[in-house]
């Protein structure tokens, strides 16, 4: 006599042949833990960033394998970028880049380039804010930038993260713009910056949105302009009376100076395509959550978004647009 399977035990066979058809299968996944280096210090938006990408990894199961966090800013992120490209091949790093993945090898002469990695994705681009304390009296850039020029050179500190990198380069910008000069102090991150600045040890910065907006929302801080060429869009209020929306663009302000920087996470050169898909579908699982929308909004990004080709060809654009600006800042390594 045949036994038939009993019509629980069908089902639960059913269920399972639905369950592996709606679980995706992968050419590769990760077979141990992931290392996500952040080429920066604490409490900067890279770092955010980079934690909050880990933190929905986590939250949702979108991995097997857990991932860890792990700053290697010495150098002015040397330290993490070297770490990445000496593991060329392995699957199971990652590293999520600003824009010292072209500043700290123009101004160190450290040995690596955007070229020794794998783009994997774009994530956001950032912007940049003139910031000042809140008990000052400037209400717009043209106020504070007169006060500089009023008092002389070299008696308004500038607070940015390291030295010869994105904050820096906004700041001689600003400078060579408008001829004033700054005594520029380097910090390890951008959230000590900001810190700073509600301390009044430096008079301003030009921290991300997301840096400061702690900050700002407390009181503390005032936001001047923003350094890009239109408003950003988010209109929701930030403060009693301000949205990120209600920012002037430097540029409205007479300040003509524009920077974005890269939010994008790259692997290993010698990475396989089907690493890169297998990172790529991951981080689009992240992006669609409610609480990578929200994680944009409250930071203010620029939700500029690419992979493949057109992610790889931005990058060597921006390299060439980086090189241009740090020769014009006179901050490329001697030879």
């Amino acid at each position: 006599m045949i036994r038939r399977p009993s019509i629980r035990s069908r089902i639960a066979v059913l269920a399972g042949f639905a369950l592996t058809a709606l679980m995706p299968a992968y050419a590769w996944e990760p077979s141990k833990t992931v290392e996500f280096i952040i080429p920066a210090g604490t409490g900067g938006g890279a770092d955010q960033m980079a934690r909050f990408i880990q933190s929905i990894v986590a939250k949702d199961h979108l991995m097997k394998e857990p991932m860890v966090v792990v700053n290697k800013g010495g150098g002015a992120g040397a330290e993490g970028f070297l770490d990445v490209k000496g593991d060329k091949g392995d699957g199971h790093k990652l590293i999520i880049t600003l824009s010292n993945l072209f500043t700290t090898p123009m101004a160190t002469g450290v040995p690596f380039n955007w070229k020794d990695f794998t783009p994997v994705e774009m994530m956001a681009l950032d912007e940049f804010v003139l910031w000042v304390n809140s008990d000052t009296p400037y209400k717009k850039a043209g106020d504070y930038i007169a006060a500089i020029k009023a008092a002389g050179p070299n008696k308004f500190k500038m607070g940015g993260t390291g030295s010869k990198q994105e904050d820096q380069i906004v700041t001689v910008n600003i400078e060579k713009q408008t001829g004033v000069k700054f005594i520029y102090i380097p910090f390890k991150g951008g959230g000590a910056v900001a810190t700073q600045l509600v301390g009044k040890h430096i008079d301003s910065s030009v921290n991300n949105p997301i840096e400061a907006v702690a900050q700002w929302r407390a009181g503390n801080l005032r936001p001047l302009c923003v350094f890009d060429g239109q408003r950003m869009p988010y209109k929701d209020k930030v403060t009693k009376d301000m949205s990120w929306n209600d920012i002037p663009t430097c540029k409205e302000q007479g300040l003509d100076v524009e920077y974005l920087m890269l939010r994008g996470i790259f692997m290993p050169g010698g990475a396989t395509p089907d690493m890169v898909k297998y990172y790529v579908d991951l981080l689009d699982k992240v992006r669609a959550t409610p609480e990578w929308k929200k994680f944009m909004q409250d930071g203010a990004f620029n939700q500029s978004h690419m992979t493949g080709k057109e992610y790889a060809d931005w990058v060597a654009n921006a390299e060439k647009q980086h090189e241009e600006l740090m020769k014009a800042a006179g901050f490329m390594a001697k030879k």
